[in-house]
């Protein structure tokens, strides 16, 4: 029964660092490939500004109406 306890924490450990290595994998890809310098085809300019918290540049939100997309360009 011991042995049970023992396999079921370890199964469960190792899934959650896949799960959270996996997610911070993801999310890293997904924000790092969003913004730039050339702002591609269909991306309209608003009015947003916010400020990335990792580097604290201002960065300027251009958004494409047609997939909902957002991309983040720097602003000088």
């Amino acid at each position: 029964m011991v042995n049970i306890i023992i396999i079921y924490y370890v199964v469960m450990s190792v899934g959650i660092l896949i799960l959270a290595l996996l997610s911070w994998l993801i999310w890293d890809k997904r924000f790092r490939n969003r913004h730039g310098q050339d702002v591609p085809n269909g991306f309209i300019r608003t009015d947003e500004i916010m400020v990335d918290p990792t580097t604290n540049k201002k960065l300027r939100v251009y958004y494409n109406r047609n997939t909902g997309q957002r991309f983040y360009k720097e602003e000088k």
